[in-house]
């Protein structure tokens, strides 16, 4: 049973105690509402005696399914986060220094297809995709130019990385210290969930258990150097997008962040001395309350499962704190201006349920990049909702809804059917199931199952897409501008890298790169150093994982059976 007056005392340290909460009409809103009423700290008739259903928990206490803070966005608004990054450097400093002048709170890098492969623009298999689906980066000196004029130490940076995670943060760190910036200042968020990208988004390059020994070290380093840094951000976005479905993305997500939790156990690290970093990145579908009761349940099961299975003593360790990104999946290119209506309805849930940090995908998307209108429409949605809506006045509003109450029960009873199946894959072990799973292709095939279900729904018409499959009259419509990419872009990049591959001490780098590979060799070694000390000598992205392929091997995917 939740604690009111534990719950007052926390409220009361992290507002503004002289700000009104009230309706458009002026009716006063409390903070929180419950079975027994609402408890409001600041009205004197309020009853603080309340006595709460036995199960019923508040906003802020323990197993957080209402919100992992007392006060939610009284106290802080979640992060307004646009992705950017396309071209050169240069091209995306320039639109993250827009979105920053527009009311953006933080920045989230897309970085193209090369470099997500962990592949230089030269790469001839790279031909025609530099700069085309985010920023290219190869060396330190394009992280410098994309960050340039930006004072890392006061804007929070979330970056879309995953098998080259380990380089991209030391070209980050780097960048940052050659621009006068603190490491232990750094605040953001490294993507580095290399587990769903065998089960989702194929951008792997390395089997998955030297993977994630880059993982591990990776989060060992930033629990050493960089203690406001978010070494993963444990992502359901992908497989949600790949065609999962709602449960299917919060058990995928959660056995991965289990898989870490004992990956870095294993390893003798303690888990209240990492586990309060770790972030999560969920999708907002279109399902409105569904994706709301996703969220609720997410909170619960880590919570529950990081006190009962880890045996996490620090709440900030049960605390699963989240960033939201709406559908990409759900726009469509018939009648694209409908997505910002879509856009807006997946923001909400994604607000309802309780996020710490937000982006809303653009009309265009679907077509391109976006342009800096569409983008600008996308903040205008997030901040819309922030403060015009008044849903940010309360915490949990849809919480004790019979409806909301069963469907985030029902998701969690969906989720755990699915763990109990990775324990037995993994003989009690989670680490183990997942990785199993992944050997099996088990994730791939669950997800190819669901999405073909989805779709059978569409050619059965069980199911509407507005404009594409009804109400297709104005589909013929389309945005006369969309955000295009030249192929002199990519003569740029290739240009930028051949500088500054020039300019280096190939003798050097060469000595660096040996280095790290007599350090790949020897499973306990922290790969972070020598891959930080090849950044710095201007080593590529592709040079430093071409040399660790020749101690790991790459990765080939096997039909599931």
């Amino acid at each position: 049973m939740g604690n009111v007056e534990e719950w007052i005392q926390t409220y009361l340290k992290s507002i503004d105690v002289n700000k009104k909460y009230e309706t458009m009409s002026g009716i006063k809103l409390a903070p929180i509402y419950t079975s027994a009423g609402p408890i409001d700290p600041d009205d004197v008739n309020s009853p603080q005696d309340l006595i709460l259903k036995e199960d019923e928990t508040l906003s802020g206490q323990y197993p957080y399914t209402r919100g992992p803070y007392a006060s939610m966005y009284r106290s802080k608004l979640f992060t307004m986060r646009l992705f950017a990054g396309f071209g050169t450097a240069p091209d995306t400093n320039r639109r993250f220094k827009d979105l920053l002048n527009a009311g953006g709170s933080g920045l989230s890098t897309a970085f193209d297809l090369p470099t997500l492969m962990g592949r230089d623009s030269d790469d001839p298999q790279c031909l025609g995709e530099v700069g085309r689906c985010g920023v290219a980066v190869d060396t330190v000196e394009d992280m410098i130019d994309l960050y340039s004029g930006i004072d890392l130490t006061k804007v929070t940076t979330s970056m879309t990385i995953n098998s080259p995670a380990a380089i991209i943060l030391a070209m980050y760190v780097t960048a940052a210290k050659e621009m006068g910036a603190s490491q232990k200042l750094l605040g953001g968020t490294l993507q580095n969930d290399i587990l769903k990208e065998y089960q989702a988004q194929k951008e792997y390059f390395f089997p998955p258990r030297p993977s994630m020994r880059l993982v591990r070290d990776t989060v060992k380093y930033c629990q050493k150097q960089m203690p406001k840094f978010h070494p993963i951000s444990i992502s359901g976005y992908h497989i949600r997008e790949a065609g999962a479905t709602a449960a299917q993305e919060l058990a995928f997500t959660l056995a991965n962040g289990f898989a870490y939790v004992q990956l870095l156990q294993n390893d003798k690290v303690d888990v209240d001395s990492f586990a309060p970093r770790l972030s999560f990145f969920f999708n907002a579908h279109i399902d409105f309350f569904e994706e709301i009761c996703k969220y609720r349940a997410a909170r619960r099961i880590w919570a529950r499962w990081m006190k009962d299975y880890f045996k996490a003593k620090n709440t900030g360790s049960m605390i699963l704190k989240f960033h939201t990104q709406t559908a990409g999946v759900s726009l469509t290119a018939q009648q694209p201006e409908v997505n910002i209506v879509r856009t807006a309805i997946e923001a909400l849930a994604g607000v309802l349920g309780g996020t710490q940090s937000l982006h809303t995908n653009s009309m265009d998307e679907v077509l391109a990049l976006p342009t800096d209108k569409a983008a600008r429409i996308a903040l205008r949605t997030q901040q819309v909702i922030a403060y015009e809506t008044g849903v940010t006045s309360i915490a949990d509003p849809l919480g004790g809804s019979y409806f909301i109450e069963e469907l985030t029960d029902e998701i969690e009873r969906q989720a755990e059917l699915i763990f109990a199946h990775l324990l037995e894959l993994g003989n009690g072990s989670i680490l183990e199931g997942v990785l199993n799973a992944i050997d099996e292709s088990w994730f791939q095939h669950e997800i190819g199952e669901s999405a073909y279900v989805f779709e059978k729904k569409l050619a059965n018409a069980e199911r509407k897409i507005v404009g594409v499959t009804d109400f297709t009259e104005g589909s013929e419509e389309t945005l006369e501008n969309i955000l295009q990419i030249s192929a002199e872009t990519e003569k740029e990049q290739i240009n930028r890298l051949n500088n500054t591959k020039a300019k280096r001490d190939s003798g050097e780098v060469k000595l660096a790169l040996d280095i790290l590979i007599k350090t790949a060799k020897d499973p306990a070694a922290n790969l972070m150093e020598p891959i930080e000390h090849a950044v710095k000598l201007r080593a590529t992205v592709g040079e430093i994982m071409n040399s660790m392929a020749e101690v790991f091997g790459t990765f080939e995917e096997v039909p599931y059976k």
